[in-house]
């Protein structure tokens, strides 16, 4: 009788099986778009303003002297970030970082990630 009983309940969930998967797929996810690569131009550094910048809105994350606290550290960023990921890192945020996008002109954005970029 066990036999039996085990036949029709897996003879349901194969059933439940082959219906889930014909009717209820998921949509097919659109493919990722990649960022175009992003270039930014290498402008004199306002070291006054940079600095300004990241007292206002990083400081708190990154600590005073760049050796990070909530956030990473950043007294060597740019030995291994290149000027462009800082900058999308800046724009996008991410792993726990807002986005300045909005926030900071572009301007801002761009003279901060050549500044950060130069901490080797």
């Amino acid at each position: 009788m066990q036999k039996w009983i085990m036949s029709i309940v897996l003879g349901i969930a194969g059933l439940l099986f082959v219906i889930l998967l014909l009717f209820n797929l998921p949509a097919k996810e659109e493919a990722a778009q990649i960022d175009p690569p992003v270039s930014i131009p290498e402008t004199p550094v306002d070291t006054s303003n940079a600095e300004s910048i990241y007292k206002s809105n990083c400081m708190h994350c990154h600590g005073d002297e760049y050796q990070g606290a909530m956030g990473p550290a950043l007294n060597q960023v740019g030995s291994t970030l290149g000027r462009e990921k800082i900058y999308k890192q800046i724009v996008h945020g991410g792993g726990g970082m807002p986005g300045y996008e909005g926030r900071l002109s572009e301007e801002e954005i761009v003279n901060l990630a050549n500044w950060l970029g130069a901490f080797k």
